[in-house]
């Protein structure tokens, strides 16, 4: 349990904002964004509009792990700012992701940059992580030829073959692990990105 609460977890909220308070909302929005800052564990945060003429507002935050995010989402002073926003702000979906989800989160990147009354937010929406059996298969599609290549590399070193099987397979581990993580899991995703946020068909009623 402690190894899961010690990931970043990155909480995206979508909201319905009353269309005739727009101003008001983007100070709000502003508002909870400063607000976290003081907060431990605080890695980010940032808000984006779904469009123009849209009254979907999409929130991220991020914190170090489960317990510094508790902190901010059980503190008085969220609660005070989410109270004053109650009359015009409605919460529709909050999506909290850990771990692996990250490397398959388009807008990421791009969401979390740091806003102010001077920049303007990325009009983006924060599309929710692919299915987890295609984050399954990228993951496959990526760690099957990566390990077949160290595989027959390491077949060329001499006596490696007769090393105890945990040696190797501590040995392989250790030395793919970095390579999947920083190199090849990034340019998987981008390669199937487009099959990755491709929204599931609806099946039709059969009559």
């Amino acid at each position: 349990m402690a190894d899961t609460d010690a990931h970043p977890i990155t909480v995206a909220i979508e909201r319905r904002i009353d269309p005739t308070r727009t101003a008001e909302a983007t100070s709000w929005m502003q508002a909870g964004t400063d607000l976290a800052t003081a907060f431990p564990g605080f890695l980010g945060s940032g808000w984006v509009r779904a469009g123009e003429e849209s009254d979907l507002w999409y929130m991220l935050y991020r914190f170090r792990d489960i317990t510094t995010l508790e902190g901010w989402e059980t503190s008085s002073q969220r609660q005070w700012w989410l109270d004053s926003g109650r009359p015009f702000a409605r919460e529709e979906r909050v999506e909290r992701r850990t771990g692996i989800e990250g490397w398959f989160d388009a807008s990421f990147g791009s969401v979390l940059e740091p806003t102010d009354a001077t920049t303007s937010p990325v009009q983006q929406p924060v599309p929710p992580a692919p299915p987890r059996w295609k984050q399954a298969v990228t993951i496959w599609v990526g760690f099957f030829p990566t390990n077949l290549l160290a595989s027959w590399l390491l077949g060329f070193i001499p006596g490696f073959t007769e090393i105890p099987l945990v040696v190797r397979v501590l040995a392989t581990t250790l030395m793919l692990t970095p390579v999947m993580t920083y190199a090849v899991l990034p340019w998987v995703t981008r390669l199937l990105r487009p099959w990755l946020q491709r929204p599931p068909r609806l099946r039709k009623a059969s009559s």
